[in-house]
């Protein structure tokens, strides 16, 4: 199989709800391609932490210094010339506007897997601050993307890898 090997900046961006696989997939991808991988909930405000952590929805207004701490991440690699995967639930298609800008080479890939394999991951997580129940509430918020790579998450991590490299591989030749 021919293998993914990006040939210019490129900021991929794993999006879904908790517990769709963000951080599993998007590091081993990252791992894969040579990135660099930056986990989005490492840049939340310790106020968003503690929010989740106590069950509490974050707002938009919550979230827009986050997207936009993001945001500069991705803004500094793509100048840089360098290849970043991203974390980030992305759930509307406004905080992926905010992401993406008007750069092309802002790619998101959307996990998914059903309630039932979501709601049994976050359970089994350890060390992370989001509580379970928010769960609903990302289902409820989220507004699935038309312009991203949809990937079942429901599969073991190195097939999702593989998958995610034939695409971009074929993606990448359509665009030479």
């Amino acid at each position: 199989m021919k293998r993914f090997i990006p040939k210019s900046p490129l900021a991929v961006i794993f999006m879904g709800v908790a517990g769709s696989g963000k951080t599993t997939i998007g590091r081993r991808f990252a791992d894969a391609v040579g990135a660099r991988f930056f986990e989005g909930d490492d840049y939340h405000s310790p106020e968003n932490v503690e929010k989740m952590r106590r069950g509490i929805p974050l707002t938009d207004e919550d979230r827009a210094p986050w997207l936009a701490a993001l945001r500069r991440i991705i803004e500094d690699s793509l100048a840089n010339g360098q290849v970043a995967v991203i974390t980030c639930s992305a759930l509307k298609a406004s905080y992926r506007a905010t992401l993406k800008g008007n750069d092309q080479r802002v790619r998101f890939v959307f996990l998914t897997a059903t309630p039932q394999v979501l709601e049994a991951r976050l359970l089994k997580r350890q060390g992370h601050f989001l509580n379970p129940s928010l769960l609903a509430d990302q289902l409820r918020v989220l507004e699935p993307p038309a312009d991203a790579l949809t990937v079942d998450s429901d599969r073991k991590p190195e097939e999702i890898v593989e998958e995610l490299l034939k695409a971009f591989g074929d993606a990448q030749d359509a665009d030479a």
